[in-house]
């Protein structure tokens, strides 16, 4: 092979895995916290757990690609189980569900569908 079809073979796997990458991504969960205080967020997923700090208006982004479970200030009574593509939010020691996470590019509508008449 010549260093130029190498090259372009690179080339081509790079672009792949940004695809492969930037779908994972897209499919994940977003907690915001609205509060005027930090809590403690702890991540359930696939049997693991682990804690994070999450700070006012901070924001934990790309968690829960596969779906999970999260619980506020160490608290089993209050569990909140999440697909993997929410967009949520914690406003007064609750976690809210503010809807899924909005795509990149609106799916077009068929017959009109989303037009202004």
């Amino acid at each position: 092979m010549t260093g130029f079809a190498v090259s372009r073979i690179a080339v081509i796997m790079m672009g792949v895995a940004a695809v492969v990458l930037g779908a994972e991504a897209a499919a994940s969960v977003s907690l915001t916290n609205r509060d005027d205080r930090q809590h403690k967020v702890t991540i359930v997923e696939d049997g693991q757990s682990e804690d994070h700090i999450l700070a006012p208006s901070a924001v934990l982004e790309g968690i829960c690609p596969k779906g999970c479970v999260i619980r506020l200030n160490d608290s089993d009574d209050d569990e909140y189980t999440l697909d993997g593509n929410e967009s949520v939010s914690i406003e007064g020691g609750f976690v809210y569900y503010d809807g899924p996470e909005v795509p990149e590019q609106p799916s077009p509508g068929g017959n009109g569908e989303g037009t202004v008449k």
